[in-house]
């Protein structure tokens, strides 16, 4: 691949973007190289956890302005942008909140415009100290937050939080990130690759399915009625206690031992 690289280790698919000079912008070639590895993330069995990380001195500065794209006959530059959302980018959001099994990312510096919506499109986001949040969108280009930028502020932030992000493009430190409840941990930035790959492990050890129907739960329930949402429980509840993961937690519970789930395949 030209733009990431893709390694497994212990459980875990680690993807980092590999653009440094570029801030690691992304370009068509990342969002597709991005999405083959999150596949072959969810294909592998061996994976029980992705990380998500940038090199260099960015996480991720987001679209990448010299880029270019060929524009349909007829079609015009709003056009193909939105195609290109469509058929590329938003599906790349989809495929990280949807995927297989939980994802972290280790935000190592400025995650900007499309870079701050990758950044939240993680079940767990670690921010290194020295790192930035930043929604240039509107007040810089004239545009409207994308990459599920106003999907998360809105779930994530107060009224006033959100707009003042979105609207002013001022920079938001990781700490004040963690104040506000962006990101789930802020540690210094020598210490974010080890804390990171830490959580993932312990990720990748846990119960797949288990995780997968939390995180769908999660997402859903904003939009639920509290009735839905006991309902939708049960009925996840219903399947996972089927399985051997839910054999090994209750055996491992009354011997009084940490599991070892993922013995046995998972429907």
């Amino acid at each position: 691949m030209e733009t990431i690289r893709y390694e497994v280790r212990d459980g875990v698919a680690e993807i980092t973007l590999a653009r440094p000079d570029r801030l690691n912008a992304f370009d068509l070639t990342m969002i597709r190289e991005l999405r083959e590895a999150v596949a072959a993330a969810s294909d592998d069995g061996s994976v029980g956890a992705l990380l998500l990380t940038g090199e260099g001195r960015a996480f991720c500065s987001g679209l990448d302005l010299t880029s270019t794209s060929e524009l349909a006959e007829g079609e015009s530059i709003g056009g193909m942008i939105q195609r290109g959302m469509e058929e590329d980018l938003d599906p790349l959001v989809i495929d990280l909140v949807e995927h297989r099994v939980p994802v972290v990312c280790a935000v190592n510096g400025v995650a900007a415009g499309g870079g701050m919506g990758l950044a939240l499109s993680g079940d767990v986001v670690i921010a290194a100290r020295t790192a930035e949040f930043i929604q240039v969108f509107a007040p810089r280009l004239a545009v409207v937050p994308d990459t599920g930028s106003t999907w998360w502020l809105a779930r994530l932030l107060t009224r006033a939080q959100a707009r003042g992000l979105a609207l002013l493009g001022e920079p938001l430190s990781a700490v004040r990130a963690l104040s506000w409840g962006l990101v789930w941990d802020v540690v210094d930035d020598d210490l974010l690759l080890d804390v990171a790959r830490g959580i993932a492990g312990r990720l990748a050890d846990g119960p797949t399915e288990a995780y997968r129907h939390t995180r769908a739960l999660l997402d859903a329930a904003g939009g639920l009625p509290l009735a839905d949402a006991l309902q939708a429980e049960a009925e996840a509840n219903g399947v996972l206690c089927d399985q051997p993961d839910f054999l090994e937690g209750v055996s491992a519970f009354l011997e009084k031992r940490r599991p070892v789930f993922g013995s046995a395949p998972q429907a």
